[in-house]
């Protein structure tokens, strides 16, 4: 039986010729990846287990994103902890203020990940380098810890499902709407430690924020690793940018899938997850347009930060004016995407329409800080989760959406079409 892009990339990983769905294998890592939150416990565990060194200082990234600038002192405490281990072991790839960006975004745009690589991340987003036809995962701490200090981990060979994409998406249709849809479709656990493979004609309108967009959120459809194949688009965004070698996997022709799911592109409406679960999907049709009375808008986060985004959503605001009672909050994903936007005349866009520019960090996405909820108010976002309580108050509520939706909601103070808007 053939192999998927996923399990191609564990076998060569784990020095095998090949891997079947459900086998236990260990395998050699190409990066570890921590954050300012989970390292710290990463780190206690390495200390407590008298580690003397960690495997390779040039494949653990460490990113201070979630809660720096320091919002408390404890945030100010777990970065200290962190900046002194990474000075400690030398740590090539410690990103501190000033050079963070939200992890997500940063990796692969620092050419840390790229094809054919296999890494772990103390984060479950982890699955968005898949996008670059990685295979990528989110794990616990403790696992991360143990890949710092031998360079590999354990996994269980996922099983696969495959997403044939096709027809050319409308205009204002975005990977966040495409995977918005498939979450809809499938429920939250309709890839349950699955691979989620991508492919057909349709990812040819699909750039590489587009597809680290749905990679990004394959996680909550339960997946282990959402995986697109390397393309023209890929190697154009690695090109002189991966500090590897990239390796080109592609699925067998008899490979096995659980199921096989076709999605017309051309079909997708803008698409908003409504509180608390990212599969409660709606069209903006099937919206009223004053149904949803909103109280902020986040555009941001490792889900939608990246300057195509920020564009989509300074094509909205663009001579508008946020709506009287909206907060409207953008979040560039990375130093340079701020600097990009800037250049670009972006942040002329926001604050003429009256909203607010932050620096690179998770923030209002986890409820950690630069936006939280009161009780009873309710936010679009372009973040991945609208879990109880996940930006804030129990009795808040959250609603994903694209950047252009979430832009135009911010204008007319309701959940909107971004056509109509426009």
């Amino acid at each position: 039986m053939g192999m998927t892009m996923s399990q191609k990339i564990l076998a060569s990983h784990a020095g095998l010729d090949s891997v079947k769905a459900g086998q236990l294998i260990e395998a050699q890592l190409d990066m570890v990846l921590g954050n300012d939150i989970t390292s710290p416990v990463a780190i206690n565990v390495f200390n407590e287990g008298n580690a003397q060194a960690v495997f390779d200082n040039s494949k653990i990234a460490m990113v201070m994103d979630h809660f720096t600038p320091n919002k408390d002192i404890k945030a100010a405490e777990q970065c200290r902890q962190v900046r002194s281990f990474a000075d400690k072991y030398d740590i090539k790839n410690f990103f501190d203020v000033g050079q963070m960006g939200i992890e997500h975004s940063l990796l692969p745009e620092k050419g840390l990940v790229g094809p054919g690589t296999l890494c772990i991340g103390a984060d479950s987003h982890t699955c968005t380098y898949g996008a670059l036809g990685a295979f990528s995962t989110g794990v616990g701490s403790t696992d991360m810890a143990a890949g710092m200090i031998s360079g590999k981990a354990w996994f269980k060979v996922p099983s696969a499902i495959k997403f044939n994409l096709i027809g050319k998406p409308d205009e204002y249709i975005s990977g966040k709407d495409v995977i918005l849809h498939i979450i809809g479709m499938i429920g939250v656990d309709g890839a349950l430690y699955k691979s989620m493979e991508f492919c057909g004609p349709g990812l040819k309108y699909l750039n590489i924020d587009d597809r680290l967009c749905i990679a990004n959120m394959a996680i909550e459809a339960g997946a282990k690793n959402g995986i697109f194949p390397v393309d023209d688009i890929t190697r154009a965004y690695t090109e002189n940018r991966f500090k590897g070698t990239p390796v080109e996997y592609t699925a067998d022709e008899d490979a096995e899938y659980d199921a096989e799911y076709t999605i017309d592109l051309s079909k997708l409406r803008p698409t908003v997850a409504f509180p608390h679960l990212p599969e409660n999907a709606r069209t903006v049709d099937e919206i009223g347009e004053t149904e949803v009375k909103i109280d902020q808008a986040v555009i941001g986060s490792c889900t939608n930060g990246r300057i195509s985004d920020l564009r989509a959503a300074a094509d909205i605001l663009r001579g508008k004016k946020v709506a009287k009672g909206v907060r409207c909050i953008i979040i560039p994903s990375t130093q340079s995407v701020y600097l990009q936007a800037m250049h670009e005349g972006l942040f002329d866009v926001f604050i003429n329409a009256g909203a607010v520019v932050s620096t690179p960090t998770c923030g209002p996405c986890l409820g950690g800080h630069m936006g939280i909820l009161a009780k009873g108010e309710r936010a679009i976002s372009t973040t991945n989760r609208n879990f109880v309580g996940r930006m804030g108050h129990v009795e808040s509520e959250v609603y994903l959406a694209s950047p252009a939706v979430a832009a135009a909601s911010a204008v007319t103070g309701y959940i909107s079409d971004p056509k109509k808007v426009k």
